[in-house]
């Protein structure tokens, strides 16, 4: 199963992060290369906050997909870090999540190509043991 994630949607949860975090007073906005990049840009211009080009104490650290853990547990003790990633594989514990998504859910984003899409999924499915 393939999502296709539009611009408009991204657009309407970079509203929805940046209201739950406007209160915060963050050092900087890191976001995971690459799928956190353009999340963090968005949320930097939204939030007035620069953009950082590595995750620091007080920071927002953003990433797109929550899969595995394995990319957000290497930030996970950075003092006073909140983290954000628009969809999670599994629930929550210690970073917050837009979406929780089906392991075996490909999302597509605006800013991938979707030529090639297909291929990825199954590439992605092999790879994780669903085939």
């Amino acid at each position: 199963m393939i999502t296709y994630f539009s611009w408009n949607e991204f657009d309407k949860s970079v509203e929805l992060i940046a209201n739950k975090c406007k209160v915060c007073d963050f050092s900087g906005i890191y976001g995971v290369p690459r799928g956190g990049l353009c999340l963090a840009v968005a949320l930097s211009h939204k939030l007035k906050i620069n953009l950082i080009s590595e995750p620091k104490k007080n920071a927002l650290i953003v990433d797109d997909v929550y899969e595995t853990g394995i990319t957000l547990k290497n930030f996970k003790d950075i003092e006073g870090a909140m983290f954000f990633v628009l969809f999670s594989k599994i629930k929550p514990t210690w970073w917050n999540t837009l979406y929780i998504s089906e392991k075996s859910k490909w999302i597509v984003f605006p800013w991938e190509s979707t030529f090639n899409s297909e291929s990825d999924r199954e590439k992605y499915l092999t790879k994780r043991g669903f085939k």
